[in-house]
């Protein structure tokens, strides 16, 4: 995943330098969006175990295609 990789190489150009203005604008978004990301993750593994608790098939069969769908777009 390309955010991860900037974040991670971004980390790295911080314990050498200051970031630029530009650089903490893409820390400050690239960490927003991982944030959100786990987050809808884990909102969807929760609707998940609920649809499967329910006995709700279909909604489950439905969130699992979500989860592998943000899973390959890693």
């Amino acid at each position: 995943m390309y955010v991860v990789h900037r974040v991670a190489e971004l980390l790295v150009l911080s314990q050498h330098r200051p970031l630029t203005e530009h650089e903490q604008k893409e820390w400050r978004e690239s960490e927003q969006f991982l944030i959100n990301r786990e987050w809808n993750l884990a909102k969807l593994k929760n609707f998940s175990e609920m649809a499967h608790m329910t006995d709700d098939t279909e909604w489950q069969h439905e969130i699992c295609e979500k989860l592998e769908r943000m899973e390959e777009a890693q």
